[in-house]
Order: structure tokens, then sequence, then C-alpha cells
């Protein structure tokens, strides 16, 4: 029998293991099975520009790997029993497996205040994103969408929006200040890009309470809404958590640096599933820039068990975050491998360029698994 390898999930970091691995073993090496609810590849850093009616190339997960050994399963998974090496799925099967990548991502965390009607929304998927379109477009000029959360996939939002709505009236609902994380250009140049667009900027605000025309601050403000979107952080897959494997107190399955689970090593996880320590003994933030360095590096984890060596470490640092402020402007804030900022910044039209580059080079990486440099197949330990 080949070695089984299962891997859940087929976001930035699950289809670059699934790549990497379908790469570089051959099929009488291992049986490899990817999993994931939905048929096709995700841009998820791509949703706030989905829900303002932009066109995002669809990416089918079968003509990505249709020219591989490995098998793709359409299926929703509902259970890990790591302790049995099964993976119960919504369809009525069971998989088993030998080695098992989990990368089955998060979500938006739900509003953590009351909420009557149905006007919230969120970016956080797909199906979010093309029910946000739904609600945009039924908004007549001057009604107003108020986005909840100060952080980027909350700045991204208001400011597409925004921009490509002009007619509505357009609020930023934030508990912090806004661009606290950037150098003072960078925030600087975040509050101009805000302005310019006719946004409503409201620090150090805090929601209380969703109605169906309104959102209530904490100091009793009812600020008029009729469409709200929520950006306000996201929550790991639960599966893992119910399951045996360790996880942290966040939800995300504890790994060490191969991306292997420090209480099951037979399972790996990358992602938003996994907390791995970088530099600086910091956790890596939930992020595209994270997944895409954990996909290579359980890639590069589990073939070396295979093969019975000791795995390399492939980088897990940061060069920079990306912010996009419409089609047009953008800011790319220079970073260290730990991700503190440094007085590096591009902007305007600049930064929108290369924000752009990266968001392509992170799909065409995820998109097109057997592209790269040829790695010739090496003998793997027998199972």
């Amino acid at each position: 029998m080949s070695y089984r390898i299962l891997i859940l999930g087929a976001g930035y970091a699950g289809a670059i293991t699934a790549g990497m691995l379908a790469r570089r073993l051959r099929p009488s090496d291992a049986e490899i099975t990817l999993v994931n609810a939905a048929p096709h590849f995700v841009e998820r850093v791509r949703m706030h520009q989905l829900a303002v009616g932009q066109q995002i190339p669809e990416r089918p997960l079968h003509e990505m790997f249709a020219r591989t050994h490995l098998t793709v399963v359409i299926d929703r998974v509902t259970a890990l029993d790591v302790d049995a090496h099964q993976v119960s799925l919504a369809g009525g099967g069971v998989l088993e497996y030998d080695s098992l990548v989990v990368g089955l991502g998060s979500t938006q965390a739900p509003p953590d205040v009351e909420v009557a009607g149905d006007t919230v929304h969120t970016v956080a998927g797909r199906e979010e994103a093309l029910r946000l379109r739904g609600g945009l477009r039924a908004l007549g000029p001057g009604r107003s969408v108020v986005v909840v959360g100060g952080g980027l996939t909350g700045l991204e939002t208001a400011t597409e929006i925004a921009e490509s709505r002009p007619d509505l009236d357009v609020s930023l609902l934030s508990r912090g200040v806004i661009g606290s994380d950037l150098v003072p250009r960078g925030a600087r140049h975040v509050r101009r890009a805000l302005d310019r667009l006719g946004i409503t900027v409201r620090e150090g605000v805090r929601a209380q309470e969703v109605t169906p025309d309104a959102v209530v601050t904490a100091d009793g403000r009812a600020l008029p809404a009729d469409l709200v979107v929520w950006t306000t952080g996201y929550v790991t897959n639960p599966l893992a958590g119910a399951s045996a494997l360790q996880t942290h107190a966040d939800g995300r399955i504890v790994v060490d640096r191969a991306m292997r689970s420090v209480s099951h090593p037979g399972v790996y996880a990358v992602g938003d599933a996994a907390r791995a320590i970088g530099h600086g003994d910091k956790p890596l933030r939930m992020s595209c820039a994270s997944g895409t360095a954990m996909g290579w590096q359980a890639g590069e984890g589990l073939l070396a068990d295979l093969r019975g060596k000791r795995a390399p470490k492939f980088p897990l640092a940061y060069v920079t975050r990306c912010i996009s402020l419409g089609r047009r402007d953008g800011l790319i804030q220079v970073v260290r491998p730990d991700d503190t900022p440094i007085p590096v910044v591009l902007t305007g039209r600049i930064g929108a360029w290369d924000k752009e580059l990266v968001c392509k080079g992170a799909a065409f990486g995820a998109a097109n698994p057997t592209l790269g440099i040829p790695i010739p197949a090496r003998p793997v330990r027998s199972s």
C-alpha cells in the first residue's frame, strides 16, 4: 500500500503544500488527496474587490491539479480523529491517512454585539463577498454603509466601496487609532486616502448593537447604517479544537518549526490553522504572507520525514505589509523579519501596483503548483 497523505483545505497554504508534494513525489511514493469544501481556489485577499463587482478569475481545483497524480475531493470536513488517523466528511465518507496536513483556515469572527435584522455582511469568503455585492447593488444613492473594524481588512473594504460607489455615505468605525501599526508617514497617507474618498472615520469608538438601520455605539450614538460590513478579526475552524490535537487558546494548532503538531507528529498544520513561531519568538499572524511560507515549510518537513532526513528551514519572515486603498492607491510598509515596521513606505500608484503584483504572485504560486524549477524525485522511506 502506498503512503497516504491527506491535505485538508486548498487556501494559499494548503494549495502550495499540495502542489509541492505532487511535484516532488512520484505516484509510487505516495497517494496524495486534497479535500476542500469549494471547487475553486479562492483568492481571499481579493474578496473586497469581488464584493464591489470586480471580476476575479476562477481557478477550479481539478484544473489546477490536472497534471499531477493528486486526487481532489470536494467535500466539507466534519471531524478529525487524529488518534485513529481518520477524517470524516459531510458526504458520509471517511478518509484514512498516514500523514495529515490541516489547512482549514479561518472565517470572520461573528459580531460580539446584539444584531437585529440582516444588514451585517463580511468579506471572509467568496459566498460572503457575493452576498455583500448583492447588498451594495440594492442600495440607492445617498444610503449609508458602516464598516466596523479599522484593521487591514476594514481599510481595504471601506476604500474599495467608497471608490466604486462614490454615491454612498461610507464610514469606518474603529476601536483604536487607524494606522497605529504603521510608521507615521504611512499612517498619514492612509488618512489622506480616507479623506480623499470621503470616508468618515470614527476612532476610539466601540459598536455595541446593530439595529436594522443603525450601528449603536457604546456611548449611545446611533450611526445610520443601511448596510454593515463586519471586519473585526478572524476565528479558526473549530474542528482542531474539538480533536485531540494540542491547540492554543486562539484555536490554532501548536506546531514546531517544521509545521508539525507538537502533540501528534503525523499531523502538520499550515496557514490560519497553525500557530507557528517566527522571528523574535512572535507567533505568525493570520495572513497570506504567513500561509505561503508555512505551506512551503510543511511540504519540506513532510518530505524530510518520508526520506528520514532533517527538514530544511524555510524562512518564516516578513518583508512588507501591503494595503490596497482602492484600485489606484496603495501602501507598502516595509517591515523587519519580525513584522515590526521601519520608516520605508511606498504609496500612491506605486503602492497599488506593488500590492497588485504581490496578490498576483501569491495566486500564481498557489494556482500553478506544478510550475517551477524541476526538482528530481528522490527515494522515500518505505512505510
